[in-house]
């Protein structure tokens, strides 16, 4: 599997946000998000043999480990990984973008599946794959990367019409510029948790942290 980094960091995201984490960024993906913030992994990196990266994983001693990219699920040799990971009970978060399918994956409680979807600013909502949101459970999260009114609306809609069984994060793009996200959950009394990007707080738009 193509390998694009692999470093330990704290999660900047989510529900494990602030855990030593190591992260394994895949290259490659299926979309191509306007705002994307990690567009040097569409390409490059280095092809690794699963025995390769569990060893890289393994050689870092921290249960919590993010599969990123790029798309972790466009690459083949991903649902093994999440299986071998699991067998070695590491805690997986799987970032996955929302328009690749996450049935068949284990069902584990080892396992967090952190889906976005993908809001009107990206360019890429039309490729949201809705069946997902039902496959989704309570230790899982729903992220919508808001950039506009419109997009904080759209998320509204979805969350209403398709009321996913897990929790719902709206970050804005960038992960900093929380108050005009705060003020509209407020206002509209939406049970959701208004995150911003930890690593960014921290080491600003930097690679491998």
């Amino acid at each position: 599997m193509l390998i694009n980094e692999m470093f330990l960091s704290v999660q900047g995201e989510g529900r494990t946000m602030g855990l030593p984490t190591v992260f394994v960024r895949l290259s490659g993906c299926n979309l191509d998000c306007r705002w994307c913030d990690t567009r040097y992994a569409e390409e490059g990196g280095s092809e690794m043999t699963l025995e390769e990266v569990m060893a890289g994983i393994n050689g870092y001693r921290i249960r919590h480990v993010c599969l990123t990219g790029g798309e972790p699920l466009w690459h083949n040799e991903a649902p093994e990984l999440i299986s071998r990971l699991l067998e070695e009970r590491k805690h997986v978060t799987l970032e996955t973008n929302g328009s690749l399918s996450i049935a068949g994956l284990p069902e584990h409680p080892e396992l967090l599946i952190s889906m976005d979807y993908k809001c009107p600013s990206s360019g890429m909502e039309a490729r949201m794959l809705l069946d997902n949101l039902k496959r989704l459970r309570p230790k899982d999260q729903l992220k919508f990367v808001v950039a506009d009114k419109d997009d904080l609306e759209r998320a509204e809609e979805v969350l209403r019409k398709h009321g996913p069984d897990c929790p719902a994060i709206f970050t804005p793009v960038g992960g900093l510029t929380l108050a005009p996200v705060v003020d509209f959950v407020l206002k509209r009394k939406l049970e959701v948790r208004v995150l911003p990007q930890l690593h960014k707080l921290i080491w600003g738009e930097r690679r491998g942290v």
